[in-house]
């Protein structure tokens, strides 16, 4: 057993995760950490900063032209690295420019940025979810997702941490530059790997790129269990998106400085949430991926009442620490198990456009929903706030009786 998660950690595949991770949630954490504590700094109000969520919704549409990326292949590189480099580019380009604008004179203009930095984010992940997919094994999906989620979550450390010491010092407009310049990790990724073998889908027409996809999913799991699974995704991790959703304004009402944050915050959330993930992949290779779902399920409903206790308590260092430790190290585990998950539901001759149907399911709560996070605390405060965001964790929970049953371990996909 020992000898068997060795050789899982400590491959070339597991290494390439680490660098999907890094490029996919660099601009993801620029727009949710990194622009609401500017426009907070610059005097937007909760509610505009809230609003701003709605940026993302690329991200929740990106399966519409997921099909066109699973089949047009650029020029250069190959079908996935083509798609790869031009997005990371636009990205390197866009982040950059966000911080060249003044949010009290061009609110709109940052608004439309912001959402075409997240139309090109959500495409990346179109290209490197495909990637991760071809080049992993079956048996090492839930390992392999695990380590992408954790590096995925270390990229926070730039735009959430030393962006944000950074900003105490240097102008906004040099802080995003900086920022955007650690895109160029991707872009060498992107140009140094090698373009999986993997199979074109069959057929030129609309109808191949836009249905096939999903009449595959039907014809071999059923209209049922799609639902259930649409479904589930929605909601499994609602009440954890928008817990997190305005953690950097949360921080900042609460009176710690953009240099606390900076230190304690953001390193006390990733530290838990990288080991949680990390822990996750390991348990998923022992107890299988539906068993980690409910385990990880529980202690992530568990810890977003620790933010009901700090915004009880005010600002206390060593309490903010604690509690984001503990919530973090649930979201670790959760995120590593869900997007486990989601990857054993595809298939990889249709990967792209699958994978950005379901992460998109799964991306509508920190859109939609978050986008209301900053009204509801303006009406009720944070306390209840994170209460009632710990309840709306539990219909996900209940999902699992039909998705993932605890004593049923469905194989994995392998077409």
């Amino acid at each position: 057993m020992t000898e068997t998660i060795r050789s899982a950690l400590f491959n070339r595949r597991m290494l390439i995760c680490v660098f999907t991770g890094l490029a996919s949630g660099m601009p993801l954490y620029v727009l949710l950490q990194l622009v609401p504590a500017w426009l907070r700094d610059e005097g937007v109000s909760l509610t505009e900063i809230g609003l701003f969520a709605l940026v993302g919704v690329p991200y929740t549409w990106k399966f519409l032209w997921a099909p066109l990326m699973d089949r047009w292949v650029p020029p250069f590189l190959g079908r996935r690295r083509g798609w790869m480099v031009i997005c990371q580019v636009a990205l390197l380009l866009l982040i950059g420019l966000l911080g060249t604008l003044r949010p009290a004179e061009s609110t709109w203009m940052i608004a439309w940025l912001a959402a075409a930095v997240a139309f090109f984010s959500a495409s990346q992940d179109v290209a490197l979810d495909a990637y991760r997919r071809e080049i992993l094994p079956d048996e090492e999906l839930g390992l392999g997702n695990a380590i992408h989620v954790q590096a995925y979550r270390i990229s926070s450390l730039v735009p959430g941490s030393l962006s944000l010491i950074l900003a105490d010092i240097l102008p906004w407009s040099t802080v995003f530059w900086i920022t955007s310049a650690f895109m160029i990790l991707g872009i060498f990724m992107a140009l140094l790997v090698t373009e999986p073998d993997s199979q074109l889908p069959e057929g030129t027409g609309l109808r191949e790129a836009l249905v096939a996809p999903f009449a595959e999913y039907v014809h071999r799991r059923g209209w049922s269990a799609l639902l259930m699974v649409l479904a589930f995704m929605f909601l499994y991790k609602i009440g954890d998106n928008m817990a997190t959703a305005l953690a950097t304004p949360f921080y900042l009402d609460m009176g710690f400085s953009m240099t606390q944050i900076g230190l304690v915050a953001k390193h006390a959330a990733l530290w838990p949430a990288i080991f949680g993930g990390l822990l996750g992949g390991l348990i998923m290779v022992r107890l299988g991926i539906n068993r980690a779902l409910w385990l990880f399920g529980v202690v992530q409903v568990v810890s977003i009442l620790g933010f009901a206790v700090l915004a009880s308590n005010g600002p206390l260092v060593w309490l903010l620490a604690l509690v984001i430790s503990f919530e973090y190290l649930g979201v670790g585990m959760g995120t590593a198990a869900f997007t486990a998950f989601i990857a054993r539901e595809t298939s990889k001759t249709y990967a792209a456009t699958q994978f950005a149907l379901f992460t998109a399911l799964a991306a509508l709560p920190r859109t939609f929903a978050n986008a209301s996070t900053g009204f509801i605390v303006e009406q009720v405060g944070w306390v209840h706030f994170f209460l009632l965001c710990a309840i709306l964790a539990l219909p996900g929970m209940l999902l699992l009786l039909r998705v993932a049953p605890w004593t049923q371990a469905r194989e994995p996909v392998t077409t």
